[in-house]
């Protein structure tokens, strides 16, 4: 499937956007990671100061998302190969039809991993974490089905979801089901049998969990790790099992280095190359399906 012509930067821009909204709003509960302890705090000031940009791209993906969309999303992307091509062919892509910033954060958050000591698989896990935003080239609606915090749908919207006022526009908000605390789903019925909002994280989740030999904890961190009215805010819990409290941990743990691992310090990408090319033939074959 050919790429659509749509400007990488504005991608880049709103996504910039929408992580330093989380910087703003961010607790600081994990006082573990060295990447997040260096940096500095007195920066993190109330989210509510955000750019209006990033506040009406919330209203239109928060109007949009609807159980009928993630339906369909979930359908087309069954039916559809968008591309066949390796893991680095896939930052390559992503890096050529955006700008350097993509490959350099993959890069950047994989190094804060690898520096802290943390295992192979976590390593590529940060290498890969942001390769589903390639959707915005396939064949996503707008932005709003790529990026931006993850929520679920067919059940009442959370009032720990940003902004969550602008839920009033998505009409899943008065149906008499959807609206309700369980809506569609049963009580502890586990995220894996929960739709949450299509977007990079989940399209990539759907991308490598059957072409991949990842664990459990790296497709939860990859799958969640925008879903932050779940592993920040403490909401949704009444449709988690064990299973889920698992990765709660995993995604606490990998966090801080997706959010604060950028710099503008340079990487010498040709020289970390073969290292990550390396690890990326450990846990995945030569060719995916996108």
């Amino acid at each position: 499937m050919p790429a659509l012509n749509r400007s990488g930067i504005d991608l880049d821009e709103l996504s910039d956007a929408v992580d330093h909204v989380n910087v703003l709003k961010g607790k600081n509960w994990n006082e573990e990671s060295e990447v997040n302890a260096t940096k500095d705090r007195d920066a993190f000031r109330q989210y509510n100061s955000a750019c209006e940009r990033v506040k009406s791209f919330y209203k239109e993906q928060h109007e949009k998302q609807t159980v009928a969309f993630n339906i369909k999303a979930r359908v087309d992307f069954k039916s559809r190969k968008r591309a066949r091509m390796g893991i680095w062919q896939a930052m390559d892509m992503l890096n050529t039809l955006t700008s350097l910033s993509q490959i350099e954060h993959l890069l950047q958050t994989a190094e804060a991993i690898r520096r802290d000591g943390k295992p192979e698989w976590m390593q590529v896990t940060g290498l890969i974490h942001d390769l589903g935003k390639l959707l915005y080239f396939f064949d996503s609606e707008g932005q709003w089905d790529v990026v931006g915090d993850t929520f679920v749908v067919g059940c009442n919207f959370s009032d720990k979801n940003v902004y969550p006022e602008t839920f009033a526009g998505n009409p899943d908000n008065y149906d008499a089901v959807y609206s309700t605390k369980y809506g569609i789903y049963e009580p502890n019925c586990g995220l894996d049998n929960v739709m949450i909002s299509w977007g990079h994280d989940e399209y990539l989740y759907h991308v490598i969990k059957d072409q991949c030999s990842l664990p459990e904890e790296a497709l939860a961190m990859i799958r969640y790790h925008s879903f932050y009215p779940w592993h920040r805010e403490g909401a949704y819990i009444h449709l988690t099992n064990a299973k889920d409290a698992k990765a709660l941990e995993a995604v606490r743990i990998f966090n801080p280095y997706d959010l604060y691992s950028k710099s503008d310090e340079p990487l010498d990408i040709e020289k970390l190359r073969p290292y990550y090319e390396n690890l990326i033939s450990k846990f995945f074959p030569s060719e995916l399906d996108w």
